[in-house]
């Protein structure tokens, strides 16, 4: 069974930068996609970035194209999202999920606890 476990949120004013990571472990060779998704309460958790572990194909949520990277190293097991110029609206808790079919939003199925990240305007 996979986990994944996730770090490096924190608090930062506006304008600045945070780089989470997602350790994953277990069987992970069945996991082809690698995301990163956020809550805030009362919504919807939404898609923020999506890498394909073993392609070139690397997905973004509109509202975080060119401020976000996405980025993996298979051999450690490592996903990681570096969020510059961040926003107010950034605030959530942020999840790392992996997915054992595509990338798209609604085929992750593995979740980790969950990283908070505060951005103060």
């Amino acid at each position: 069974q996979v986990q994944l476990v996730e770090s490096g949120g924190g608090s930062v004013q506006a304008g600045g930068s945070l780089r989470l990571s997602c350790a994953g472990s277990g069987y992970t060779y069945g996991r082809t996609c690698m995301g990163w998704f956020r809550q805030v309460p009362g919504k919807e958790r939404e898609g923020v970035a999506a890498i394909h572990r073993f392609g070139p194909s690397i997905y973004y949520a509109e509202s975080v194209k060119g401020r976000f990277t996405i980025s993996l190293d298979n051999a450690k097991n490592m996903v990681y999202l570096q969020m510059n110029s961040l926003k107010p609206e950034d605030n959530a808790m942020y999840y790392c999920a992996a997915s054992s079919s595509t990338c798209r939003w609604v085929d992750f199925g593995t979740w980790g606890q969950g990283t908070q990240v505060t951005v103060s305007s």
